[in-house]
């Protein structure tokens, strides 16, 4: 089930890079970044509302956590970027590449406080054919 999950996450990355990219023709890149996140914010506003939830946040809990939105609004202006100059296609490919490269790397060395898991040979082998098939997709 949640790879199920995972790979439909993958389809509504896929969506969301050609729909912000496209967005970004009409806008520009800030105005529709603006445009984006205030949309989320209402959407989980609206979710939020719905449900009944409370927004709770540990004073415990250290700062640098916090930083997932904005990085998240560096990704989503990388990607409209990226979109108008390469399309979706490769766009998704070499952040695929980049996400599996900075993963095999936290895990490798339990970066971030997580547990290690060994670097293999299967690991590089996925990761050589990633980047073949990037490559591949990247001649013009």
């Amino acid at each position: 089930m949640y790879k199920l999950g995972a790979v439909f996450a993958g389809i509504l990355v896929a969506a969301m890079i050609f729909f912000n990219g496209t967005l970004t023709s009409y806008f520009g890149n800030s105005t529709t970044l603006v445009i984006i996140h205030t949309i989320g914010l209402i959407t989980i506003s609206l979710y939020l509302i719905f449900k009944r939830e409370k927004i709770l946040i540990n004073s415990k809990i250290p700062f640098y956590l916090f930083l997932g939105g904005a990085i998240g609004v560096i990704l989503v202006s990388f990607n409209n970027i990226c979109f108008m100059n390469i399309g979706v296609s490769l766009t998704i490919a070499l952040g695929l590449f980049g996400q599996t490269v900075m993963s095999l790397i936290i895990d490798s060395f339990g970066l971030l406080g997580l547990k290690k898991h060994k670097f293999d040979v299967k690991k590089l082998i996925g990761l050589s054919l990633i980047f073949i098939g990037t490559i591949i997709m990247s001649i013009n």
